[in-house]
């Protein structure tokens, strides 16, 4: 039991042993910045007040982990500043990591002051040892150094015998200049080391509060687990009477699971949000359980050639390469790297041809193909797909699908699959059904959006007011209140990596309008939503809100990223909403945001970080709500949430559409979204080909009636045991 996680997240062995990857990865991060704000402050004169900053990344570090990633970031990072800058900011870089390093420490062990006294007096007189040591075995420079020393002070004792009342006083300087001269070593020893205690107290007071104020962040890595010295040998495995808490959880996460997987096998791992599904992947992918036993033949090798490959729901948290290619084979030695056929990996994906496009240029859906490409790089016995597919188009979901399901047939592996959608689990050979961490045999039936038209209301109705509203009830939209005319962008624009992602495009919304953007991953959607937004300029053409250029009334135009945790910057809910809202906005106006969006007021209290996806898309919209703009855009607002979770997500925007609100919503799930927007536009390869209303829009087999349900067409999680093979041994 003395590998399991500990309640500050870490485990036993793996605290004594070598550099965690998440610690490589925090230090390689907090290096970066390290080196850029010392690189920039000593080079930019009026920058130099970045250097005093520099200390916090390191501080960080050194608060949050063990010294050795300190040691390792800190000489890492001098390194390359010393390349870059030169000697005197890599020594820059060296006193931060010692300053950030003592009051990070301190912090991290409980400390107080004086700890802090005693680690500073003690770097204090090992920084002016090197000092010194320096200065005497750089011979020449140290008489050059005193010798520029000793003219300057001349040239103001000349100065001063001009005058005859500052006669006395430069002489005294002259004097002083040559004391400190014969007792050099005694004067910088001590100035040195005065200057780290004095620095060193400074920080712990401004430095100290900011690492307390940045303690409620997260530092654990949840898929951190003890070293495993057994060869690599992952498959097959079995989870007897498996279960999870996580560290202060007062529940399990899962509890009495039984699962076996096999070579040749794919399995979807099917349930609502918070089921359990990502903690189960990750016992699969080496993660020790804290009760009941996993069994393995040998190591997970999560990450190793022949190991266990995991991709995640943000495919942009695990690309590290500039180039496409270069990031299908980053990681892997020289050697292995030189074997693996990256074209033929990105033609299996979907990216034949993009090898040199740059990372940056590719959009969500291209980004998730481009991370199950370089987990097939690794040759893997078991290939764990976390919600993989969730930012894909439907028509590249079932090829990507239908590539995950091949797999197995034609590798010695098998693919566990962790899904939302119906269709993907119904290409399984058995289905895994996950209900508040336990198995069970099927799932409640999904819930379908409410549909109908408008109710016109005033103001935002409460959540069951949305229900049941019919065609009879929709109201006349407004005027024009967004144009874009002939509006042209391109990423990179006169480089030789230049990217175009939109021609011409030209589109009118109308005030209280509800428009749905569809089309292809890469199309352009998420740049167009960037335009409407403000946060980017087109190339060209023109993008106005009420007559005026958009990008000149920022906050006007709200935009819901895809990832809403991303957009989440305070430590509450509460102060979230109200940062948005601005410096007028109370208690009251956040309890309103909150009552508009369907969430308890007491969540204003709770912390970001105890967020579920569904939640903090409603957080988002609650922060837009207070910020009163007058359009929202709202990029893949339905990515990554269960049936349940998309038709809450559906019926608030219908609420906030009808209260008035304009909304430009870009998505792939035509059939949920169809409840909600009047209008459709379709893009291609940047272009728009065509606006309809949303209602045709829609695929035939997913229109539902809003008085029979779905069509019996449509397929259902429920609609046919052979579907979805239930009793076919996914949960003993």
């Amino acid at each position: 039991m003395s590998d399991l996680p500990t309640a500050d997240g870490r485990t036993g062995s793996a605290e004594r042993g070598p550099l965690r990857p998440i610690e490589l990865a925090t230090g390689a991060v907090l290096g970066g910045v390290t080196v850029g704000l010392v690189t920039v402050g000593s080079v930019v004169p009026l920058a130099a007040a970045l250097q005093i900053v520099a200390a916090v990344p390191m501080g960080m570090l050194a608060h949050r982990y063990r010294p050795r990633a300190l040691v390792t970031a800190a000489a890492s990072a001098t390194l390359v500043t010393f390349v870059a800058a030169g000697v005197m900011p890599a020594l820059g870089v060296v006193a931060s990591a010692t300053i950030g390093g003592i009051i990070g420490g301190v912090k991290r062990r409980g400390g107080g002051l004086f700890s802090v006294l005693f680690l500073a007096l003690l770097a204090g007189l090992l920084w002016a040892a090197f000092t010194i040591g320096s200065l005497l075995v750089a011979g020449r420079t140290r008489e050059l150094l005193f010798d520029t020393i000793r003219n300057t002070a001349d040239g103001v004792q000349r100065l001063a015998e001009r005058q005859s009342a500052l006669e006395p006083l430069g002489r005294a300087a002259s004097e002083l200049t040559d004391a400190v001269l014969a007792w050099w070593w005694v004067w910088i020893g001590a100035g040195v080391a005065l200057g780290v205690v004095v620095s060193a107290l400074f920080s712990w007071f401004v430095l100290g509060s900011v690492l307390d104020r940045l303690a409620w962040l997260p530092a654990r890595d949840r898929l951190d687990a003890p070293v495993d010295e057994r060869p690599i040998g992952p498959l097959p495995v079995t989870l007897h009477a498996a279960g999870f808490r996580y560290p202060g959880a007062r529940t399990d996460a899962l509890s009495d699971i039984d699962l076996s997987v096999r070579v040749g096998e794919f399995i979807a791992i099917v349930g609502h949000n918070g089921s359990g599904k990502s903690t189960l992947t990750r016992l699969l992918a080496g993660l020790p359980p804290t009760s009941g036993e996993v069994r393995r033949p040998g190591s997970a090798g999560l990450g190793h050639l022949g190991g266990t490959a995991l991709v995640l729901q943000r495919p942009e948290s695990q690309t590290l390469g500039v180039q496409v290619a270069d990031d299908v084979v980053w990681g892997l030695p020289q050697e292995l790297a030189a074997e693996v056929d990256v074209e033929a990996l990105l033609g299996e994906v979907g990216l034949a041809g993009m090898g040199e496009r740059e990372t940056t240029t590719l959009s969500g859906g291209q980004q998730q193909r481009l991370a199950v490409a370089a987990a097939l790089a690794r040759r893997p016995a078991l290939l764990i797909a976390d919600e993989a597919t969730s930012m894909i188009d439907p028509e590249g979901r079932s090829e990507l699908i239908a590539l995950l399901a091949r797999l197995p047939r034609r590798h010695p592996m098998a693919v566990v699959l962790v899904t939302h959608h119906e269709a993907d689990a119904a290409a399984a050979d058995r289905v895994v059904h996950l209900a508040a961490g336990r198995t069970v045999d099927r799932l409640p039936a999904w819930p379908q959006p409410a549909r109908g038209g408008r109710r016109g209301s005033v103001g935002v109705p409460p959540p069951s007011a949305a229900r049941g509203r019919t065609s009879s009830d929709s109201v006349e939209l407004g005027a024009s209140v967004l144009e874009l005319r002939d509006v042209r962008h391109t990423y990179n624009r006169g480089t030789p990596w230049e990217a175009p992602a939109l021609h011409g495009v030209d589109l009118v919304v109308r005030r209280g309008e509800a428009l749905l953007v569809v089309g292809g991953n890469g199309s352009g959607k998420s740049t167009l939503a960037w335009i409407i937004a403000g946060l980017i300029e087109p190339s060209s053409g023109r993008c106005e809100l009420g007559g005026r250029p958009v990008t000149r009334q920022i906050g006007r135009v709200e935009l819901a990223f895809q990832h809403s945790r991303l957009q989440l910057q305070k430590q509450t809910v509460g102060a979230e909403i109200a940062d948005w809202g601005g410096r007028a906005t109370g208690s009251g106006a956040v309890g309103r945001a909150l009552d508009a969006v369907g969430l308890d007021r007491a969540l204003a209290a709770r912390s970001i970080e105890e967020l579920s996806g569904g939640q903090a898309k409603r957080v988002v919209l609650a922060a837009i709500v207070a910020s009163r703009p007058q359009v929202v855009v709202l990029d893949e607002p339905l990515a990554g949430l269960d049936p349940e979770g998309r038709a809450d997500i559906v019926e608030l925007l219908a609420r906030l559409r009808d209260s008035g609100l304009t909304l430009i919503v870009i998505s792939h799930d035509v059939e949920d979204m169809s409840a909600v927007c009047d209008r459709t536009v379709h893009l291609s390869s940047g272009r728009i080909l065509e606006t309809q209303p949303v209602s045709d829009a829609a695929p035939a087999a997913h229109r539902i009636d809003p008085h029979r349900g779905p069509r019996s067409d449509s397929p259902s999680p429920h609609s046919g045991d052979a579907a979805w093979r239930f009793g076919h041994g996914g949960a003993k």
